[in-house]
């Protein structure tokens, strides 16, 4: 048995079974990271004395010693985002201007992980104050993907994705504000949850946020949803955490009789070939188990989108970014300052209010157009890949020959941030022969992801069409199908 690979929910019916100790499977997990870790380069932080030794006790209450019983995630490894703060270590937030800053109490999801029995055996890199689609800081260093080290598992939680992928933990937390959570899920062939606004408590002050939110990534559907269900629920330190805690279903009904949109474009996303083929193959393969689908059209423009993130950033994130570049600039990454400079220019040009105006426009558009439908389906990015360690400030990211502008052109998850209460699952839709980025066509192998998009806080409808793919078109970890590291078993 590959323990590395075990899904979460497989390990935790061994542990009831006592076929497995928790103990042995966080050795595994652990021999596993020391290998891999040279090349793919995701964890901040390693916690593995404490991990082990919390792996013993998971043992002891899985043996029913001292009359204590397992919690939800018993013993299961989980890497958690440097960002998500924990009590007495540092948070950096990948910056060099951070160094020595330390954690005075437990972010949220952290207390949840806790709480659940999972166990923190590693912190996860991210770049730097978690700001683009990239990860690599001067801090850290590079993440690479480990279906092709010569691309990036995305950002911002591309550490934990790419710790997914590599074997070294079973569950992974995220955060998304314009994607960064469902962009390395599509990038590392995982499965990513953008939970619609207030569901996972968050922390202060860009919990206030709108656009943004925590959430879980995994490598099964069905592990998402038992991590999910760990960190939904109402926190005190979060105003907008929801009201009554909900509780994923953990079974679901297959796709047959489902009606389904499927959005190519998003309006004017230019989309690689490659990335189409596998998003209609995921739609067929629905089509296939029973489900309508429909092919839509959206009246959305980039441009507009652009517009209206800009004024948003501008205002809340972006401004957070100014400021600390304002006394910092010297310190920070390239692609830092750049975001600082944009978001300067962009508070002279749209309001916060015009910012509004577009993205309310944008959810009656959305709303009314998945009206007849129970959900809608689209990629999750426009390109299979970016290339690690780029700071790619120009036009560099290629396209089927032609260029983009940018690395928000190339992905297209910023409208459902706008669209912020629709629950959003990213799961895989198949692998590409070879990626795109800059300089030409390279590599091989690399996953691709589609967005399933609910209607306003339907979350279990998600992970229906999700599990149903699923099925359809099996994505497993086996030994055949999975990244070829080097000096891994």
């Amino acid at each position: 048995m590959d323990l590395t690979y075990l899904s979460a929910t497989d390990a935790l019916r061994l542990f009831r079974a006592r076929e497995l100790s928790p103990a042995e499977l966080m050795r595994a997990v652990i021999d596993r990271a020391e290998k891999v870790e040279p090349v793919i380069n995701a964890f901040a932080e390693r916690l593995f004395d404490e991990a082990l030794d919390q792996a013993r006790d998971a043992e002891e209450r899985y043996l029913g010693k001292g009359g204590r019983q397992p919690r939800p995630l018993e013993g299961i490894p989980v890497a958690t985002k440097e960002k998500h703060a924990i009590a007495g270590r540092s948070l950096t937030e990948g910056s060099l201007v951070n160094i020595g800053n330390v954690a005075t109490e437990n972010a949220p999801v952290i207390d949840r992980i806790l709480a659940a029995g999972g166990i923190i055996h590693a912190r996860t890199t991210t770049p730097e104050f978690s700001v683009t689609y990239f990860t690599h800081t001067r801090l850290w260093g590079v993440t690479r993907n480990p279906w092709n080290t010569a691309f990036t598992p995305g950002g911002s939680s591309g550490g934990s994705a790419a710790a997914l992928a590599a074997g070294t933990t079973l569950l992974a937390s995220g955060s998304d504000i314009a994607g960064s959570t469902r962009v390395p899920a599509a990038f590392t062939g995982t499965v990513g949850f953008k939970a619609p606004y207030g569901r996972i408590p968050g922390a202060a002050p860009l919990s206030a946020d709108f656009y943004r939110g925590d959430g879980p990534l995994a490598r099964t559907v069905d592990d998402c949803v038992a991590f999910a269900n760990v960190l939904i629920g109402p926190d005190p330190r979060d105003h907008t955490s929801l009201r009554p805690r909900l509780t994923l279903p953990t079974g679901y009904e297959p796709a047959a009789g489902m009606r389904l949109a499927l959005c190519l474009r998003l309006g004017n996303y230019p989309v690689s070939a490659e990335i189409e083929a596998n998003t209609r193959a995921a739609a067929s393969a629905l089509a296939d188990a029973g489900a309508s689908v429909t092919e839509i059209e959206l009246p959305w423009t980039h441009a507009e989108i652009m517009r209206a993130a800009g004024a948003h950033f501008s205002q809340i994130f972006g401004a957070i970014i100014a400021e600390i570049a304002r006394d910092h600039r010297d310190q920070l990454m390239p692609y830092t300052v750049a975001l600082a400079d944009q978001v300067a220019n962009a508070s002279g040009r749209i309001t916060f209010l015009d910012g509004l105006q577009i993205e309310t426009r944008m959810q009656r558009q959305l709303a009314e157009a998945m009206a007849p439908f129970d959900a809608l389906i689209c990629p999750t990015t426009a390109i299979p890949g970016l290339p690690a360690g780029d700071d790619l400030l120009g036009p560099e990211v290629a396209l089927d020959g032609g260029v983009l502008g940018s690395t928000a052109t190339a992905t297209m998850t910023v409208p459902f941030n706008m669209n912020n209460r629709c629950p959003v699952l990213s799961v895989p839709s198949g692998h590409i022969s070879g990626g795109h980025m800059s300089g030409g066509r390279t590599g091989s192998g690399l996953p691709t992801g589609i967005q399933i998009v609910g209607h306003t806080y339907d979350d279990a409808t998600v992970f229906r069409v999700g599990k149903a793919l699923e099925q359809a078109r099996p994505w497993a970890y086996t030994a055949s199908h999975r990244p070829q590291l080097p000096d891994a078993d």
